[in-house]
Parts: C-alpha cells; structure tokens; sequence
C-alpha cells in the first residue's frame, strides 16, 4: 500500500515514517502544495492521502479539492484545528476522515486500515475478460498483463476510474495537455484510443460519437 503523507512538520513526518514502515507501507511525504501537485501528477498508484490543512504555499481543502478530490484517493485530513465547522467542511467535499493533533499513531493506523479494508473491493474492475487494478495501474486480458505507454495508462485508468459514465473528448483533451504539455487535437485522441484498443484486443471501450468514450462494467 502506498500512501503520501503532506505534512511541513518535520517532527510528525519522521514520527509517521517509522508507524508507515512498521506496517510494511511504501510512504512518501511532500511539505508544500506545490511539490505535491508535481507528485500527483508523475504518479497514479497512490492508496491514502495523508493532508495537514495548514501548508506554508496554501490551504489543504483547496489542494484536496483541486488536485486530489478527482482522483478518488481517500483522504484522512490532519491538523491541529479543531473547530467543528473545519471538520464538517473536510467531510462535506468528501473527505474519509479529519484527525486533530496531537494524535496517537495507533488510533490514526487503525483508521488507516478501516478506509484501505472498505476501499480495497472496489479496485479490481471485471470487463468481459478484461480486469483493470486501479490500486496497482495494471490492465490484464485473460490474466495476462497487456503493456501500455504511460499515457495510454493513463487514459485507460480515466476511463476505468469513471466506468458507466461517458468522458468526454474535451475532458480527455484537458488531460492529455495537464499530463504531457502537449497541445493535441480531436484525430490525435482518435489515434490513441485506436492503439489502446488494438493492445487490449477486446472491444471494452465505447464510442459515443460526437461526445467521447465510456466503459461498462457488467
């Protein structure tokens, strides 16, 4: 399991390391909004957020909302406010838990593995005879792990992410330019989609025509 701690005390970060490492967790831990940003965008295979709200370049709620929230990584929030209205906010935009410091690292492990148990079943995604991991990025076809580029990964995990509902060529268009910096057009995505398909070798992606792309699970 991985988890990314964003956390700018140092004193917790070394603290949270050693509970990570003892429970055999990889860990990696950013104390700024910007280098986090950078991170969540090199890196899909991210299992629980971690995210103190107060951050010397900008506010937890706004990273969780801006740069997390869409991936639909579980975050606990951890921070040494306690007012009610904060803890209320950090559930309403979807949060899984808030943590007030200080905190004892047995109750925050224990919450820890409550949110991984519950997550864990809805990673494995079934097609046809296509499976796709979104815990571990990993597609497979009759067992068999089929190899992508990394951006084509990453469009089948958009896709995956958001089975039974039609992403639209815009949106993939938006993502391809966040992930890459490259400006592509309506053929280039025509083009990728058709590699994508041609390496799965199964007819698991949708086209609905003049709108974009979608997946069903069955």
């Amino acid at each position: 399991m991985n988890i990314l701690l964003v956390e700018d005390n140092l004193s917790i970060v070394k603290g949270l390391s050693y509970l990570f490492e003892k429970n055999n967790f990889m860990f990696v831990y950013k104390t700024n909004i910007r280098d986090t940003v950078l991170y969540l965008k090199e890196t899909g295979n991210i299992d629980i957020v971690i995210l103190d709200l107060t951050l010397p370049d900008g506010n937890g709620f706004d990273l969780f909302e801006q740069h997390i929230k869409e991936r639909k990584i579980p975050t606990i929030f951890l921070t040494a406010n306690d007012d009610e209205n904060d803890i209320v906010r950090g559930l309403d935009i979807g949060a899984e838990d808030y943590v007030t410091k200080p905190f004892r690292t047995k109750e925050l492990m224990a919450r820890i593995n409550k949110i991984l148990s519950r997550t864990k079943k809805n990673n494995l995604i079934k097609v046809g005879n296509v499976t796709f991991d979104t815990d571990r990025l990993v597609l497979c076809r009759d067992g068999e792990k089929v190899e992508l580029t990394a951006l084509e990964l990453k469009l089948v995990n958009l896709l995956f992410t958001n089975v039974n509902k039609v992403v639209s060529r815009s949106t993939i268009l938006d993502k391809i330019w966040e992930w890459t910096g490259n400006d592509v057009d309506d053929h280039t995505v025509t083009v990728y989609f058709k590699r994508i398909r041609e390496k799965i070798g199964e007819n698991v992606i949708i086209t609905i025509k003049g709108m974009g792309y979608r997946i069903d699970e069955k």
